[in-house]
């Protein structure tokens, strides 16, 4: 199978690069740094274009700051990408991304032979939580279907079919990549979680090149944030009971 790896990397975040080399070096796959797109360098045109307000349902319960409209574009480029150089798969990375290489080979491994099947698989940082479907297993690698997807983009293996169905559902999002991802009742596609992936989240500056900046809130907005965050991940929970998208994962 033809795959590629994709370290997502903004050019300024110099903090990050030689760690953006170090995945890229590990990974033990060809790949490439990808440019990030910086979004506080948006027009308000190109925000109007691609940012829509409650696509679908549950709404999203805050407003996408410029980093997560810029981590979204950068993750549509590298599925366009995928798509365009007629990759079986890709595996996108984030620069936050902190691996151990041994487990992530044996989790590549684990993944590759179901990325055609599956669409969509999360290296996740943490064990899926809630209903789950078993896939398969390699030594401490275990690859689910969970019915509830997990929050996080940190690492994914992504194929061309998935990445070609993704980017046509997203010309306009109103949600991060991350919560988008989740939404399997809206796309059809329930994305499947492999743990341990040798992939974990680093400890400092853990929003990375591309996620969200680090606003400083009063008690009042943070309990205010808290209760809304709650009442949608309720909401989540309950749509992805019913979602239509096949249990086993990948496209109907």
């Amino acid at each position: 199978m033809r795959g590629h790896a994709f370290v997502l990397h903004l050019p300024g975040a110099t903090a990050r690069l030689d760690n953006a080399r170090a995945l890229l070096t590990a990974c033990g796959m060809a790949g490439e740094i990808w440019t990030a797109v910086d979004g506080t360098r948006l027009s308000e045109s190109d925000l109007a274009a691609t940012v829509g307000a409650t696509l679908f349902v549950p709404p999203y319960a805050f407003a996408l700051s410029a980093a997560e409209i810029g981590c979204f574009l950068s993750h549509r480029q590298i599925w366009a990408e995928i798509v365009r150089r007629d990759l079986d798969f890709g595996i996108i990375l984030e620069d936050t991304a902190v691996m151990a290489p041994a487990t992530f080979v044996q989790a590549l491994r684990l993944a590759e032979p179901h990325i055609g099947g599956l669409g969509l698989i999360q290296f996740q940082t943490r064990p899926a939580k809630g209903p789950a479907l078993l896939v398969d297993t390699t030594g401490p690698c275990v690859l689910k279907v969970p019915r509830v997807a997990g929050p996080r983009t940190t690492t994914q293996m992504v194929s061309r079919d998935a990445a070609r169905h993704l980017l046509d559902l997203s010309e306009v999002f109103d949600r991060p990549v991350d919560a988008f991802l989740q939404c399997h009742w809206h796309t059809g596609l329930r994305p499947a979680s492999l743990y341990p992936s040798g992939i974990r989240d680093s400890d400092t500056q853990r929003n990375g090149s591309t996620g969200p900046e680090r606003v400083r809130h009063s008690l009042l907005a943070r309990l205010g944030r808290a209760w809304a965050r709650r009442r949608y991940d309720r909401a989540a929970s309950r749509a992805a009971r019913q979602s239509p998208a096949p249990a086993q994962g990948g496209l109907a």
